[in-house]
């Protein structure tokens, strides 16, 4: 990518100056996201899209690729250009530009119920690639209701390739998946669950094998594995990890 200017590679969000006024919207909220990070295993950094850096890092590996937070946040936007493949940047480009657009036709207020998910490759120093999963919302809106400041989180993707690519609303069941071939987003429900299999769900991620699972339901070990075969065609993955992250990431469970 020949392009001296990184930064407006992957964000079409450009906003102008900020009021005094929405400055004081901030105040302390740093310390809650800090919070937050020392709650979760996943990577959390926060984006300002004002001056196209990194607000905030935590401390959790996995996004850092090797690196300090503090090295981290001096990259800003230039560590995507030091750890992601240059086919994953092209795609993050594509995810951005349908991404901002998608976000620009939402009505005012509403866009703060928004949240995008999509899978790409971090590269780490030892050359090895790892797919992760990339989570962003907005956390702080201009008066002119565009994103100023994006919320990320960082985890292991279940997927097996990059992509993936889905926007959800809060407190409702709708989302849309990305077409990357024509670049258009498709409207659709998330899957459901019965009673039944989320139970199982909940009982495997307590750690319980499938004889446990079906003695603490009083049902057959088949019956059991007839219940993952199920969950796993609803979600559209092939293993009992991927259904749980699958689960948890959509609030399914």
């Amino acid at each position: 990518m020949k392009n001296t200017n990184h930064s407006t590679l992957l964000t079409k969000n450009h906003i102008g100056k900020i009021s005094d006024d929405e400055r004081f919207q901030q105040q302390d909220y740093l310390e809650a996201i800090k919070a937050f990070a020392r709650l979760t295993y996943e990577s959390v950094y926060v984006i300002n899209y004002e001056t196209m850096t990194f607000e905030y890092v935590s401390e959790n590996p996995l996004f850092l690729c090797g690196h300090s937070p503090a090295d981290v946040m001096k990259l800003g936007y230039e560590f995507y250009f030091k750890n992601v493949p240059d086919n994953d940047l092209t795609l993050l480009n594509t995810i951005n530009e349908a991404g901002f657009d998608f976000f620009q036709n939402l009505p005012g207020e509403e866009k703060i119920r928004y949240s995008i998910t999509y899978d790409f490759h971090l590269l780490h120093r030892d050359g090895k690639k790892t797919l992760i999963n990339h989570k962003l919302t907005p956390l702080l809106l201009t008066k002119e209701k565009k994103m100023w400041k994006a919320m990320c989180i960082v985890s292991i993707s279940h997927h097996k390739n990059p992509g993936n690519v889905f926007i959800h609303k809060q407190g409702s069941g709708e989302l849309w998946e990305l077409d990357l071939k024509d670049k258009a987003w498709r409207k659709s429900t998330k899957p459901k669950l019965t009673r039944r299999e989320i139970e199982v769900l909940q009982l495997h991620a307590q750690g319980l094998s499938i004889n446990e699972i079906a003695a603490q339901l009083s049902v057959a070990p088949d019956t059991v594995k007839y219940y993952r075969r199920q969950i796993f065609d609803r979600l559209n993955v092939s293993t009992i990890a991927g259904a749980l992250s699958y689960a948890v990431n959509s609030k399914l469970i």
